[in-house]
């Protein structure tokens, strides 16, 4: 009771901070809520605050990001993936691997950080925001790696919905190759619901089907990492004799399968599980808030041109993998 009594007021204060930034990514979906909440945090951090609200900030950029990724399986619907179907999971492995491996490659090169390397990897692979929310505890990544991460997602989710649709026109692309380009190679939801429909209708109903497809792959690369997590903290924990895998592994992914598994298979009110990942995104907007409290803005902007040097040349890779392995394998 006593350890609750000293978080209320730092969630509280994550609260106040989400909600504008909540309604203003409604009215912008382009930038969105989580963008908005890490900014709005970080002109906070310029605030010397009560020791107090500090356990409660620390709380909800930890422990609540957690519950809010379980929340959002409740968006998830497993067919999905079946409707998807094969081919679209196959042109995934592709440009997974390519993302990761460019992340690897180009962050050793410019000397970036393990962890900022790690998230805006799968920030790019996977889908943006979300999977970085995810990731960030697995691997014990700080505050200021996770708003780096984030903002540098955040430019290229941006030019991707007004970019994307002009190339698909340029090249002369199909419906249907459109919207598995912009499924696969646009970060965010709200900028592939953008890119999708100004190219069709069509084409947007396929990139948020496999957009949904493409989130589902929070769950391997999640668990995969916390296995590499393990292995690299195993010879220090255990030299401590404290190592154990259970502090580590990702729970609330497994939370966010049987959120997805409860949406798909029981019957529910149509309006329950819609409220419920709405409740998890605006938990992803106070913990972002509460990181953006915590990140020094003029290091970050110090910091930030090798990671977004890192993010278009992951970008690039992404793009291009997809529409090449589309062309030359898939022959759609």
């Amino acid at each position: 009771m006593k350890s609750w009594t000293q978080r209320i007021p730092g969630i509280l204060l994550a609260g106040l901070i989400a909600l504008p930034a909540w309604f203003l990514g409604k009215a912008l979906p382009i930038i969105g809520s989580p963008v908005l909440g890490i900014l709005f945090g970080m002109i906070l951090a310029f605030w010397k605050r009560p020791e107090a609200l500090n356990e409660g900030i620390r709380y909800t950029s930890r422990t609540l990001l957690q519950y809010s990724i379980i929340l959002l399986g409740f968006s998830m619907n497993l067919t999905s993936v079946v409707d998807a179907g094969s081919k679209t999971l196959f042109l995934m492995a592709f440009t997974l691997s390519a993302t990761f491996i460019t992340a690897f490659a180009v962050g050793k090169a410019l000397g970036i950080d393990r962890n900022t390397k790690i998230l805006i990897g799968v920030g790019t692979a996977i889908c943006g925001g979300s999977a970085i929310a995810a990731t960030a505890p697995v691997i014990g990544a700080d505050d200021e790696e996770v708003a780096r991460s984030i903002s540098t997602i955040f430019l290229f989710n941006v030019f991707a919905a007004f970019l994307f649709p002009a190339l698909g026109h340029l090249f002369g692309m199909s419906d249907q190759h459109f919207g598995i380009w912009a499924g696969t190679a646009i970060n965010d939801t709200s900028s592939v619901v953008a890119a999708g429909y100004t190219f069709s209708t069509a084409a947007g109903d396929l990139a948020v089907i496999v957009k949904l497809t493409r989130t589902l792959m929070i769950i391997p690369v999640t668990l995969a990492l916390a296995l590499v997590q393990q292995r690299r903290n195993r010879g220090m924990e255990s030299r401590k004799g404290s190592y154990s895998f259970r502090k580590i592994f990702p729970w609330f992914v497994i939370g966010f399968l049987f959120a997805s598994v409860i949406n798909t298979f029981i019957p529910m009110p149509v309006v329950l599980p819609r409220e419920l990942a709405e409740a998890g995104k605006f938990m992803i907007v106070m913990a972002m808030a509460a990181i953006g409290i915590n990140t020094n803005i003029v290091t970050l902007i110090r910091n930030g041109g090798k990671p977004i040097l890192m993010g278009l040349i992951c970008w690039f890779a992404l793009a291009v993998t997809s529409l090449i392995v589309q062309y030359t394998i898939l022959t759609l």
